[in-house]
């Protein structure tokens, strides 16, 4: 199932205790951060919380971070990934895409110091950033491909 090219997209970055959350507009040309999950050590993804925000906002598609190694291959966290985009399908019924994640957090923890800021004490903040800057990319991709979606499948 393809992610529709209209519609609010939900970004997700991936992360062992916190999960980063971003919206884009309907018209799918900006993305902006949301908010970030966290979980505790050895506890499920807080799914709860996400289906309400799912709800809330109301998505087309959501797009799932992929953790790559730096040679761009899928170790245990990409596995993870990929086996929480399929837990987001099958509990919301929206299509989901997967795409290369590499670089987003340094890309949030730059943009942070760009404008004078400091990561310290702001890592929710970061993982919301870093997921805005993942379904950004995602977006870009997508506007200037023509296709119906950026995989990294």
């Amino acid at each position: 199932m393809t992610i529709p090219t209209q519609g609010r997209i939900l970004g997700v970055d991936w992360g062992e205790v916190r999960i980063g959350l971003a919206l884009s507009d309907e018209t799918q040309l900006l993305a902006s951060p949301l908010e970030t999950l966290s979980r505790r050590p050895g506890r499920r993804f807080p799914m709860p919380r996400f289906l309400a925000l799912v709800t809330e906002h109301r998505p087309v598609g959501v797009v799932v971070g992929l953790p790559l190694t730096a040679e761009g291959a899928e170790e245990e966290s990409a596995i993870a990934a990929r086996a929480l985009g399929r837990l987001i399908g099958q509990r919301t019924t929206l299509p989901v895409e997967f795409w290369d994640e590499r670089m987003s957090t340094a890309r949030a923890l730059g943009a942070i110091r760009e404008v004078g800021g400091s990561p310290r004490g702001r890592r929710e903040d970061v993982d919301a950033l870093a997921a805005s800057v993942l379904l950004q990319h995602w977006l870009d991709a997508r506007r200037a491909d023509g296709r119906t979606g950026g995989r990294a499948e």
